[in-house]
């Protein structure tokens, strides 16, 4: 009795005790931020500053809790499964059985397949447009620069789950620092426009309220890296053990405070040195707000600065979403193969998911089709459902993760999420 009743005491220390921080958690950190701050983000000030001066308000509120607490709750999600080391379509079917299991791993593979696919048209067109208008340079054909491009991206991914986390945290460094001297060069250009019109003239604080709830769901595909957090969360359990939760909030609360501050700063100065006559203008344009800036302000610095930005950011992205989208097609492989009593070898599995990854990925690049509106508004609703409201009903249904119910970030992110997914069905409906 006394062997057991010290054993249940130092498991309790050691799982109150702080996680020693390792070099593995930097790297995450980095990682992370990496994911989360890519493409997305230079769409993200025209979205925010349209609608004048109060939504820009809301979400530089909302963007730290909203993005903490509910990738948090994936994370813990992951976790709680009994098998360490479960990915999160296996921690699904162990949680909601195995019908629910392949509906959840569906939806995870098409939430992220398809911005998978628009960052390779993306990345495609911004090397092909910067080869002619800045280097001047003829572009090889859309077939031959779309395959080197993915075979390039390809290569890093070959390599390993570990140097795609080093990849990013390294690209981090060059992309965060461009982007910050971007914001920067542009204060001496702000001015008040914003501040001119704070509550419209028509429709008054009905607009204000409608431009408030039409931002959440961008803010949700800008800020999200839910595809890495299942990867995240078996690495950092490896790691920590018994106390991965803890130091993945840790991780998670260092990595969202660096990328709140930092792409606030950039989305402030981007709006602060336009009015929202232009950013209305940039949006009709269906450009990122670089592509808009560099020809606003016909400036070499950015003309140059912008594609270079642009592709360090779409390269980070296409590799965080690479982690999950082969992780969300592996699962759907082994629950199809599992249906018919049979079983899919490593081996396989691998090769069948970069062939599929690889030929798809370069198909699209080349017919170059303009989807990245549609998918926006496909993809958002199911990233909403998966980061947002999955976690939060677990906590109500799964004993595992009842300890952290009755919290009121929990109700905040449920409804946060609701009005995510009807914001962007509006969006279809219009």
């Amino acid at each position: 009795m006394g062997t057991v009743k010290t054993n249940t005491v130092h498991s309790q220390i050691t799982s109150n005790t702080k996680p020693t921080w390792k070099k593995s958690d930097t790297l995450w950190v980095l990682g992370l931020y990496g994911t989360a701050v890519g493409a997305g983000t230079l769409f993200l000030p025209i979205n925010a500053g349209v609608g004048g001066l109060i939504p820009l308000l809301v979400m530089a509120v909302l963007a730290l809790p909203m993005t903490f607490f509910a990738h948090r709750g994936m994370t813990r999600f992951v976790l709680s499964s009994s098998n360490p080391g479960a990915d999160i379509t296996e921690v699904v079917e162990e949680h909601f059985g195995t019908g629910m299991g392949k509906v959840i791993t569906l939806l995870y593979f098409f939430a992220i397949y398809p911005i998978l696919l628009v960052y390779s048209v993306a990345l495609t067109n911004t090397v092909e447009s910067f080869m002619q208008y800045q280097l001047g340079i003829e572009p090889p054909a859309r077939a031959l620069l779309a395959f080197m491009l993915i075979i390039g991206l390809m290569a890093i991914v070959r390599l390993g789950e570990q140097l795609i986390v080093k990849a990013m945290s390294v690209l981090v460094f060059p992309f965060v620092a461009v982007l910050l001297m971007l914001a920067l060069y542009l204060v001496p250009y702000w001015n008040g426009a914003i501040f001119n019109n704070v509550i419209p003239a028509e429709n008054g604080v009905s607009s204000i309220l409608m431009a408030v709830w039409l931002i959440l769901p961008v803010m949700v595909f800008s800020f999200n890296h839910s595809p890495v957090i299942s990867s995240f969360a078996v690495a950092t359990q490896k790691e920590h053990g018994a106390q991965a939760e803890q130091q993945c909030s840790r991780i998670l609360a260092r990595s969202h405070i660096m990328m709140v501050v930092t792409v606030m700063f950039f989305v402030f100065s981007c709006v602060l040195s336009l009015s929202p006559a232009n950013l209305a203008e940039a949006k009709a344009q269906n450009v990122s707000i670089l592509t808009y800036l560099a020809n606003h302000f016909d400036t070499p610095i950015i003309a140059y600065a912008a594609p270079v930005v642009a592709i360090i950011a779409i390269t980070k992205s296409f590799l965080g979403h690479y982690l999950g989208a082969s992780e969300g097609l592996k699962g759907l492989m082994i629950k199809m193969a599992r249906g018919r009593g049979k079983t899919v070898g490593d081996k396989t599995l691998n090769t069948v998911t970069a062939l599929f990854m690889l030929v798809s990925s370069w198909a699209v690049a080349t017919i170059n089709p303009s989807i990245l509106g549609m998918i926006e508004s496909l993809g958002g609703p199911i990233i909403a459902m998966l980061l947002f409201i999955m976690p939060m009903y677990a906590i109500q249904k799964v004993p595992a993760m009842r300890k952290y119910s009755g919290a009121l970030s929990n109700i905040f992110i449920v409804v946060i999420g609701l009005i995510s997914i009807s914001a962007i069905f509006y969006s279809l409906a219009q």
